[in-house]
């Protein structure tokens, strides 16, 4: 079997674009995979579309590590966020192909399951008024649908410092989130890399009594100094790696020992392979594994294989339920959060156990998406001009 070639398919919102790519065979099966760039997707698809021809035509659907191996490095420039993401949308479509022309999920693939199940949880879900009331409505909605985990960013546009008066405000809108989902369900505490590390043990400090599930992102991602004075400093567990796109650059992490669960992206890392080979790195360390996930059906699909098949993995972001839910229409199987318990269970589809819906897709063509989270109001992923 052999790459006949790619087609890109760009699903657009006004906050975010998701980037869709099939890989065609000559044998006449499809693989899809997807990611999701901020600012980015233009150049993305200029990158694809080099390494097609570079990289991509007539390579073996089979031999997934050595694609990636040869688009990683056969350019000899260092991999950034462009080439990693792009690396992952071919790799995850070559999975695809491979579980479907055997016949198995591509989980079976990875070694075999080690769950049933995998806990999700909700984000996106407070798209409204910025308010401890509107916001207790808002999470009571996403219990009812029944999740049992969610996270907020409760900081407005805070950056290094926060006042008092908008800490007493964070934390009237984290105390209305508690009461409503009450004190079972699991609430993660995101930062979204904002604060210094002594703003940051503080705010920690501040959110303590409501039983934060982790703090996320507490210092801008690139000094993990900074990061360690946080962790030494604060009783939560500690969450990141959302913005680190190259496994080999989690090593001082794990050698830091700074953090309890790591957060890579499938669709930014180069994959699912790259990440399941990530998750158990982080397994001989100790550490869990909770997957940033703010793309579509497809990139859950391909995080739900390494979810099943990793011991320390412990739950799965899910933005679809709640932000610009309609996009799920794109995708056929798209894996659903079961309300009876909150997780997303084990499929035995072949492949991802999904397939693109080029039709739908092109319902939602590809936006001047932005995601600024300085502004004013970004909670409600409306950007200026967007607004009815």
């Amino acid at each position: 079997m052999r790459i006949t070639g790619i087609s890109t398919h760009v699903v657009g919102t006004p906050w975010r674009n998701l980037t869709y790519v099939q890989v065609h065979t000559d044998e006449g099966i499809t693989g899809v995979g997807e990611t999701r760039m901020l600012g980015h997707t233009d150049a993305l698809l200029g990158y694809l579309r080099e390494a097609e021809a570079n990289h991509i035509l007539g390579s073996d659907p089979f031999a997934v590590e050595d694609l990636a191996r040869r688009m990683k490095y056969g350019d000899y420039g260092r991999a950034g966020e462009i080439v990693m993401s792009g690396i992952a949308v071919v790799e995850m479509a070559c999975w695809d192909i491979k579980g479907k022309a055997l016949g198995v999920p591509v989980w079976q693939l990875l070694g075999g399951k080690v769950t049933d199940k995998v806990k999700a949880y909700a984000n996106g879900w407070y798209t409204t008024e910025r308010t401890p009331e509107a916001y207790h409505k808002a999470a009571q909605g996403v219990v009812e649908r029944g999740y049992r985990a969610l996270k907020i960013d409760p900081f407005g546009t805070g950056h290094f410092e926060l006042d008092h008066e908008q800490t007493l405000y964070a934390v009237s809108l984290i105390e209305a989130v508690r009461d409503a989902i009450g004190p079972e369900a699991e609430l993660m505490l995101e930062m979204h890399g904002r604060f210094s590390p002594a703003t940051a043990v503080r705010l920690a400090k501040e959110m303590a009594p409501f039983n934060p599930a982790w703090l996320e992102e507490p210092v801008p991602p690139e000094n993990l100094k900074a990061l360690r004075k946080v962790a030494e400093k604060v009783d939560l567990p500690v969450a990141t790696g959302e913005r680190i796109h190259d496994r080999i650059e989690f090593r001082e992490l794990f050698e830091d020992q700074s953090v309890d669960i790591i957060q890579p992206d499938v669709g930014h890392i180069g994959g699912i392979w790259e990440t399941r080979k990530l998750a158990a790195t982080a397994e001989t360390h100790y550490m869990l594994v909770a997957p940033h996930n703010v793309g579509g059906s497809v990139l859950t699909a391909a995080s739900l294989q390494v979810g099943f098949t990793s011991p320390n993995f412990k739950i799965l972001e899910h933005f679809n339920d709640f932000a610009d839910a309609e996009i799920k229409k794109v995708v056929k199987g798209a894996p659903q959060v079961d309300p009876k318990d909150g997780c997303f269970h084990l499929s035995d589809a072949p492949g991802l156990g999904v397939e693109l819906d080029t039709d739908a897709a092109a319902e939602f063509p590809q936006q001047q998406a932005r995601f600024d989270l300085w502004a004013e109001g970004w909670e409600q992923r409306k950007p200026k001009g967007t607004q009815p």
